[in-house]
């Protein structure tokens, strides 16, 4: 017995020195040194769920932002503050407004010597200070958030708040913002550190284990679609691909690029949690709305301008996080921001079609995406109605013809093509021929003798 004891003895001694000298802890990393946003919460969340995975011993953030949008702050902020694991937040240089938020939702706060925190304002995108309800509110955010860590409530205010006095760190009427050195003098900071490194020393880890996490091909494809000037751009595929298809009917081509346009504009948005189910049924009404005026109902009245509307709205709504209307918690100035680039490029991609849009559809490259050969008689093909014969009949246009719309001929309506382009309601027309179901028909006025 004695000598079985003896034998397992160095192996225990083994394992008990591998167990308490840190050597199996592990630490997730990612970085996060961008503004506070979409990606930045997607970036975290994500990151925090490979470190549950990785079922690691630390969630290391490396911290470098100078703020952001407070919604998604308080996102990850809320993050930090259920998680199961310990929570480290690197300030490496800065912690600003929104940074400031996260690195006090943080289970220990480590800063670079140099680097700095607070100056929490919630401000305008041209840096002008917002109304005290948004003050108020960010207010609130840092001391819950500071008490829950077991930091001075007081001081988190004053990140926010001019008017908080602390004699010993600030001046009256003056926003705080903390060293490294004076964070950790104030209780707000661990310790000031020249790098990671230093931080597993302070925590006694030797030899850690660092997990990096790692961005994807997808997460780099999704920051580039929310992009506000590749927005732009899908809006001009979106807008301008529907103006096409309805100016060129029988032709899918220009459809699927409004259908593609559509998909890449709304899916990153709706993955990051920005886009919500209403705003794109939002959008697709205002369509179905536009598309009713233009080949159901004579003229152009409500529906139209409520299908434009609807149309705008969905696209500039999906760009901004909102609940159902209320705008709160999202960075001021961004839902104008993302109305103007809707606006902008819808007005541009009407000037684009004007100019251009003709030459388009006779381009060479245009019609090798589209079928040109014509089903005519002479080449075997029939009418699938081969009764009905209205060539050259006269009639009256019941509608806006865009080129489609609906035609009267002896009290009878039937769908019709204008080969002109353009006729208006009232206009009096004759048929010059006749596929399918559809008749193609001239304005009287242009009938040759």
């Amino acid at each position: 017995m004695n000598k079985i004891t003896k034998s397992i003895w160095p192996f225990l001694l083994f394992f008990l020195v591998i167990t308490f000298n840190g050597y199996a802890q592990k630490i997730y990393k990612v970085e996060l040194q961008d503004e506070i946003g979409p990606n930045a919460w997607r970036t975290i969340k994500k990151a925090y769920e490979g470190a549950v995975e990785a079922k690691a011993d630390y969630f290391l953030i490396d911290l470098n932002t100078f703020g952001g949008a407070v919604n998604f702050a308080d996102s990850i902020r809320s993050q930090l503050l259920d998680s199961k694991i310990q929570t480290i937040v690197y300030v490496n240089n800065n912690a600003a407004s929104a940074g400031a938020l996260i690195a006090l939702a943080s289970d220990k706060i480590y800063m670079h010597n140099g680097g700095s925190i607070g100056a929490a304002s919630v401000v305008n995108g041209s840096g002008e200070i917002m109304p005290e309800k948004y003050q108020s509110y960010m207010r609130g955010l840092m001391r819950a958030t500071a008490e829950a860590k077991g930091r001075d409530p007081k001081i988190a205010e004053a990140f926010v708040d001019p008017e908080i006095s602390l004699p010993t760190y600030k001046e009256d009427g003056k926003l705080l913002t903390f060293t490294a050195t004076e964070a950790v003098n104030a209780g707000v900071a661990v310790a000031a550190v020249a790098n990671e490194n230093a931080i597993y020393t302070n925590l006694k880890i030797e030899n850690p284990t660092v997990v990096q996490h790692e961005i994807t091909f997808i997460d780099s494809l999704i920051a580039l679609l929310i992009n506000p000037i590749v927005s732009g751009l899908l809006i001009l595929g979106i807008i301008g691909g529907i103006y096409m298809e309805l100016q060129t009917p029988g032709i899918g081509f220009a459809l699927v690029v409004a259908l593609v346009c559509g998909a890449l504009f709304f899916a990153p948005l709706y993955l990051q949690g920005l886009a919500d189910n209403w705003e794109i049924a939002l959008f697709v009404i205002g369509v179905i709305l536009l598309a009713l005026e233009i080949f159901v109902i004579p003229g152009f009245g409500l529906p139209g301008i409520l299908g434009i509307i609807f149309m705008l709205c969905g696209l500039a709504f999906s760009m901004v996080s909102n609940d159902y209307l209320d705008f709160k918690f999202t960075q001021p100035g961004l839902l104008m921001n993302s109305f103007l680039i809707v606006v902008g490029a819808m007005v541009l991609t009407v000037v684009l079609m004007v100019l251009f849009g003709k030459d388009l559809l006779k381009s060479s490259a245009f019609k090798k995406l589209v079928l040109q050969d014509e089903q005519t008689a002479e080449t075997g093909y029939t009418s699938s109605v081969p009764k009905l014969n209205l060539i050259n009949r006269n009639g009256i246009a019941k509608t806006v013809l865009r080129p489609a719309g609906k035609i009267e001929i002896d009290d009878v309506w039937y769908d019709a093509v204008a080969l002109d382009g353009f006729i208006d309601v009232g206009e009096e027309i004759y048929v010059e021929k006749h596929e399918n179901y559809n008749l193609f028909v001239r304005r009287v006025v242009e009938k040759k003798a």
